[in-house]
């Protein structure tokens, strides 16, 4: 076989542990699953109204231009239908950007801890990867970023608020970014948790795009939604933009049930508050434990938290699972000492608590 080098070497997307497997694993009747940051009060009750009184033939292909969908998304958003782009997931439009975008001799800039799949596409489409560090706050360090700009600089990621360490980019420093970027170089701003976001110093990123003919957001139903199983994600960009992306995009990539359920969540906005609320009021109940218990952590504007251990994460990981609580090492995010937490219901979040409290009295015994 002709494969492409870089393929030879690069591993596949590792997702986490399934409910099932953990609970034969280790013989437990209750799993509680806090690894992928899926919204844990799950999506608006109208969508599974929605969904028993459907009657649509599944023979037939999906809408291929998204057109309910896009129309009442549009209006939500106040811009132009034309200025959307679909994928099947977020993931689906950064993997398109990357093959639009990216080829040997050209290289793209990110974050060194930042979500994998920026990497891991420009990998497979031959591009130079240049990662700068994040800053001792775990925030995109910009200036360093402009820097590892130069001719051949096809696309630059940001991640806000970043995953996996929660943190974002305040609005005047991403303005003077996109004011010394290149014209010629995509800057990718990935906000799969911006209805999670609360910092009042954040940005209006559609308003941006009106303003920058080189940046588009990305944004997805995944994750305050609760409709991560049906993959429908966005980007936002100028016509331009989009017209010269459109021709990468799979036809009929959108489902048909993720066309209509996308549509029915995006009317109900009280249940989009609601969880904000909620998760906003399980973030400050773990600060408290970690603080409690000297865990440094760094302040999270998404539905997760990163916390520092100081010991193996997959050491921490492995017994929290032993308890039937999910989480996320830190190993194959670069923290290797952390795991990374999605915030639960307050029950959730209390028995992950007790959970945290048992390994730390075990590990100060033992140690």
């Amino acid at each position: 076989m002709k494969w492409k080098k870089q393929l030879l070497n690069l591993t596949p997307y590792q997702p986490g542990r399934t409910i099932d497997e953990v609970k034969e694993a280790f013989n437990l009747d209750k799993i509680v699953k806090l690894a992928s940051n899926e919204n844990p009060f799950g999506s608006s009750p109208k969508v599974m109204e929605t969904i028993q009184k459907m009657d649509s033939s599944f023979a037939l292909y999906p809408d291929g231009y998204v057109t309910n969908l896009r129309a009442e998304l549009a209006k939500f958003l106040k811009i132009e239908k034309e200025e959307l782009v679909f994928g099947n997931g977020s993931d689906e439009i950064i993997l398109m950007i990357s093959r639009a975008l990216l080829s040997p001799g050209l290289n793209t800039v990110m974050a060194s801890h930042t979500f994998g799949q920026y990497k891991h596409n420009a990998i497979v489409d031959g591009a130079e990867v240049r990662e700068v560090p994040l800053t001792d706050q775990a925030e995109h360090d910009l200036p360093a970023m402009l820097k590892a700009i130069d001719k051949n600089t096809s696309v630059v990621w940001l991640c806000s608020p970043n995953n996996p360490t929660g943190t974002y980019i305040p609005g005047d420093d991403l303005v003077d970014f996109l004011n010394q970027v290149p014209e010629d170089v995509l800057v990718v701003l990935d906000e799969a948790y911006y209805e999670y976001v609360v910092a009042e110093n954040y940005y209006d990123s559609i308003a941006l795009t009106k303003q920058y003919n080189n940046l588009i957001v990305l944004r997805t139903f995944s994750k305050i939604y609760g409709l991560a199983s049906f993959r429908v994600g966005y980007g936002v960009a100028n016509k331009e933009l989009l017209q010269t992306l459109e021709p990468i995009r799979e036809p009929f990539n959108v489902n048909t049930l993720g066309q209509i359920v996308t549509q029915v969540a995006l009317e109900d906005q009280e249940f989009v508050e609601a969880c904000k609320q909620k998760n906003r009021e399980g973030l400050e109940s773990l600060y408290q434990f970690f603080t409690e218990n000297k865990l440094s952590y760094y302040p999270s504007q998404t539905n997760f938290i990163l916390v520092d251990f100081q010991v193996d994460g997959n050491e921490v990981f492995q017994y929290l699972m032993s308890k039937g609580y999910i989480v996320r090492s830190g190993v194959p995010l670069g923290f290797p000492t952390s795991v990374r937490i999605t915030v639960g219901s307050k029950e959730e979040n209390d028995g992950l608590m007790q959970a945290m409290t048992d390994f730390l009295v075990k590990k100060k015994v033992t140690n």
